[in-house]
């Protein structure tokens, strides 16, 4: 059986923290990620481990390759390793994908920290609501509103998502990434983005100041070294290959693959009534002098109403309802109401982006369009009541129209995606996503009556609905004790939903709720009965079927209004120059990342609405603008990047390949021994099945319940909930804590191989002997921190064992039987121990050696560059004063000769101060090199600690 003594080995190994490159750097987070890895994922997560002086990395893989999953493995080792100040930093509208992808594939607790969950956690008595309880979720925007406390906490780690969005962090008047940077500085950063270069180099140099002010020396150094026509381009790939990793899916088709989108649209023409109703509201929209629509966020509101007008006549109704409820108070005499675009938004539930973006973000350049116009403070009460009255009309109309063309058309587009999903071999399932919760129950009332009763589900923020409820209820008595039910009612209701819907519905009514972080990969069909104009908003919706474990192409079905000019131009913006709806990827980062925002795109399209009458108009504002849009997406330095990203080495196949091997034996390994700890320390506890992976745990140490719990596996779908044990499981962390402190005095193991399953030479080779082994740990602390497991020992007729021989020894059983007096070893094996850990200190030094360098060598490189600036200054004033010697040497009168004579003899003096100021920037600039280098040093120094585990005397029979 195994041992007190291997359980003790076993645990001390699974807890090991490493300073390697190597696998066994991530081996924690490897273990406990719930999610198929692939090998280009290990090494960028690997890459982001490199060095310990690194103060960050840029990730930059193409579109669908997973760099959420590598920066989840780097948040995961950390988490484990117990630095827990944590953060990351993303848009608004990934902020709950972030969380749930965190729960879901790492186990990892995390904090949405924003404006409201900000101020309750302030009322709580927190002075610093950054720090918390798990890793903190925040916008880039909100992290800029709230920099000081940001900088306050000593981050261990800084995830920067879709950072591109501050690629111009080092121009003085970009708020944003100036406010990011100044509060993350000295902190380590991993910065994520697809699209790290699209229209200038300059790029490439702000996203380095995220990371590091000494990657690169100033701005003139970098324009002068980089972007003029004799370019050092060999140079700076050189040096953008210590801190920028770029992954191609050519490079990975082998393991990832990936299924098509194919796009469906289908026309509808509404009814004269419909159309009348749309062109009375639109125009009612642009007029800008209504007290309908308040001065005060006009833009977002206008945005909001002309998107639910679109939706369905059920939804602009209650929109109208609500604008018009906000009258009646004005002319009742009472305050204005200010909250008009919060009801609007959770009243239909069209996403916290539209609120956050409203208080965060500027008006982009050219303006949106101008309702904001100062209002007085009297109020035309003849003008109020004629508003309402219009008003009353409108809504009479809405109501009057029980189901509108498109609606009509719902009922045909399900039957053609359900037979493309026949023909496929697909599930008959589809999620079909609105803009509006009014028109979310709508559409449920017209299905049920046209077929599809009982096989409808409801998705939205809330699912408080009474068939939602009961599928929540039922979902509780089902998962009882499965260990599954997390303790969180929106997360439980969400799950059940989902079950429920995979299991039993055909059809997912959702709101933009749905789009974020959800896993519907068993679906194939997404129709978008409302199109939203925000590009990155689609690609959410597509991405919740089109992802990771999709085994169909999915087919996304769109509505396009043929009496609507503006919807068509729409249409075919997002169709053509975003590319989403068809393709193995839809719309890359590349193209989305050509628009700042989504609402700000939005609010473009607006424009075109709201100032647009005609046909003409319409058609030139979109011409346009889709010139525009092509001109910037074309502009991308394509060839550049290329050039100094994307690595197309001819044995990167090779070297993922290995790495794929080296993880799958390294986790069977991991998995062995977490295996065997756990059998060892809850002998007695609980039955194990070694098939299944399985123990049913019938006598649980307190605070754990009793029941079946399943191993974590690569091999095989996992379970969900309390059962799925991995290291971070909380009885798998007192299990470990438990096999650590077991009390190992001196004994005598007996290893028995007679009946070992496996033939092991090395210990085959000690079979017959007998000695003595030590095991210690060694924990050495430079720029990092590393344990080494080291066991020295010998045979009785004084022949050393090396370390391996000595773990192929702990794979057997062995007992434990009376130990004779040990004292006679311990002279020899002091010796041993002490030259063993001698030789691995020795090692761990040329790795510390190796990073110092990689570091001195930047801190040169930046040295050299600042040099490079001051030494351009004079080259460019010995350029003017040879242009002007050449001018006076033409000069024909002698008024013009005096005057280049003055500008000679200014810039000749101009010159010699910058000769001695080359000669004072270079002192300083050297001055500052060697006192970092100094800190380096400093910091170099190692301290080394040992600890003996246990010492035992061992036989091999």
């Amino acid at each position: 059986m195994n041992t007190p003594y291997h359980a003790k080995y076993f645990a001390a190994e699974l807890l090991r923290r490493s300073a390697s490159s190597e696998i066994d750097k991530l081996s924690m987070s490897l273990f406990d990620a719930s999610v198929d890895l692939n090998p280009h994922q290990i090494e960028a997560a690997l890459f982001a481990c490199r060095s310990p002086l690194s103060k960050g990395v840029l990730l930059a893989d193409e579109v669908g390759l997973g760099k959420t999953i590598e920066a989840g493995l780097v948040l995961c080792q950390y988490w484990a390793e117990r630095r827990r100040r944590l953060i990351v930093i993303c848009p608004a509208a990934l902020r709950k994908q972030w969380s749930l992808e965190l729960e879901e594939k790492f186990n990892l607790p995390s904090v949405i920290l924003e404006a409201k969950s900000f101020r309750e956690s302030l009322r709580e008595g927190n002075d610093n609501p950054f720090l918390a309880n798990g890793i903190v979720i925040t916008s880039m925007n909100f992290a800029t509103q709230q920099k000081e406390l940001l900088k306050l906490v000593a981050w261990d780690l800084a995830v920067i998502d879709e950072a591109h969005k501050l690629r111009n962090a080092y121009r003085p008047s970009n708020r944003m990434g100036q406010g990011i940077r100044w509060a993350l500085e000295d902190r380590r950063k991993l910065l994520l983005t697809a699209t790290p270069l699209q229209n200038s180099l300059l790029e490439l140099y702000g996203l380095s100041t995220l990371i590091d002010d000494y990657i690169f020396g100033d701005l003139a150094s970098f324009r002068e070294q980089y972007t003029g026509s004799d370019a050092d381009l060999d140079s700076l790939k050189r040096r953008l290959a210590g801190f920028a990793k770029r992954t191609l899916r050519s490079q990975v088709l082998e393991y990832i693959r990936y299924t098509e989108r194919r796009a469906i649209t289908r026309p509808f023409r509404p009814s004269d009534q419909e159309q009348e109703l749309y062109e009375a509201v639109s125009n009612f929209l642009q007029r800008a002098d209504t007290y309908a629509i308040p001065d005060r966020q006009r833009t977002l509101t206008v945005l909001i109403v002309r998107k639910l007008l679109a939706s369905s006549t059920l939804a602009v109704a209650g929109t109208l309802e609500t604008i018009r409820k906000r009258l009646e108070v004005l002319r009742a005499g009472l305050p204005e109401p200010e909250n008009l675009l919060e009801d609007l938004v959770e009243g239909d539930e069209l996403g916290d982006d539209f609120l956050d973006e409203e208080e965060e973000i500027e008006e982009p350049e050219g303006g949106s369009p101008q309702l904001d116009q100062p209002r007085g403070t009297e109020i035309d009460r003849v003008q109020l009541d004629a508003e309402i009255a219009e008003l009353d009309g409108y809504i009479r109309q809405a109501r009057q129209i029980s189901v509108d063309t498109k609606t009509r058309t719902l009922g045909v587009a399900l039957e053609i995606g359900f037979a493309e999903m026949e023909r496929m071999g697909a599930s008959r399932k589809a999620l079909i996503f609105t803009e509006s919760r009014r028109t979310q129950e709508y559409l449920k009332a017209f299905l049920e009556a046209n077929g599809y009763a009982g096989r409808i589900v409801l998705f939205n923020g809330s699912n408080t609905d009474a068939e939602s409820s009961a599928i929540f209820e039922e979902w509780l008595r089902d998962n009882a004790d499965t260990g599954r039910i997390s303790g969180s009612r929106t997360a439980d209701r969400r799950s059940a939903i989902i079950e429920h819907f995979r299991d039993r519905a055909d059809i997912m009514l959702a709101t933009e709720a749905a789009a974020e972080g959800v896993n519907l990969q068993f679906c194939s069909l997404v129709i978008n009965y409302d199109l939203p104009w925000n590009p990155q908003r689609i690609e959410q919706r597509i991405g919740r079927c089109h992802r990771y474990g999709q085994k169909h192409d999915v087919v996304v079905i769109n509505f396009l209004n043929e009496r609507n000019d503006a919807d068509r131009r729409v249409y075919e913006l997002l169709t053509e120059k975003f590319n989403l709806f068809s393709g193995v990827f839809g719309a890359s980062d590349e193209v989305l990342g050509t628009i700042e925002t989504g609402v700000d795109f939005e609010r473009r399209i607006l424009r075109i609405y709201q100032e647009c009458r005609t046909a003409g108009e319409i058609e030139a504002a979109f011409a346009a603008l889709q010139a525009e849009m092509e001109q910037t997406i074309t502009s991308r330095m394509t060839e550049t990047r290329q050039t100094l990203l994307e690595h197309f080495d001819e044995d990167v196949h090779t070297r993922l390949k290995v790495r794929l091997d080296q993880t799958r034996h390294h986790l069977d390994r991991f998995s062995r021994l977490f295996w065997a700890v756990t059998r060892s320390v809850l002998h007695g506890q609980a039955r194990f099945d070694d098939e299944d992976l399985t123990f049913d745990l019938h006598t649980p140490p307190t605070g754990f319940p009793p029941g079946r719990y399943h191993l974590i596996s690569k091999n095989r779908e996992n379970v969900e909930g309390a059962y799925l044990y991995r290291l971070s499981h909380p009885l798998g962390e007192q299990v470990l804590t438990t096999a650590l402190h077991h009390h190992t005095p001196d004994a005598t193991l007996r290893f028995d191989i007679s009946d070992h399953p496996t033939k092991i030479a090395m210990v085959e080779a000690l079979k017959g002997k007998s000695g003595v082994l030590t095991l210690e740990r060694l924990t050495i602390t430079s720029f990092d921190t590393e344990e080494h497991l080291l066991f020295s020992a010998f045979t009785d007729d004084g022949n050393p064992v090396d370390q391996e021989q000595c773990e192929k020894l702990f794979q057997c059983r062995a007992e434990i039987d009376p130990v004779e007096d040990l004292r006679a070893f311990s002279g020899h094996l002091a010796a041993e121990t002490e030259r063993h850990a001698a030789a691995t200190v020795s090692r761990a030094l040329e790795t510390s050696n190796r990073h110092f360098q990689e570091e001195r060598d930047k801190l040169d490189k930046w040295a050299d560059d600042l040099i490079v600036a001051a030494e351009k200054e004079l080259k460019d004033t010995k350029a003017r004063l040879k242009l002007l010697n050449r001018q006076a040497r033409q000069a024909i009168t002698t008024e013009e000769q005096m005057e280049l004579q003055r500008q000679i003899v200014e810039l000749e003096k101009k010159q010699r101060r910058q000769r001695q100021r080359i000669f004072e920037v270079e002192d300083q600039i050297i001055e500052k090199r060697d006192a970092l280098i100094a800190r380096l040093e400093q910091q170099m120094q190692q301290k080394t600690t040992r600890e003996r585990l246990f010492t035992v005397q061992w036989t091999v029979v």
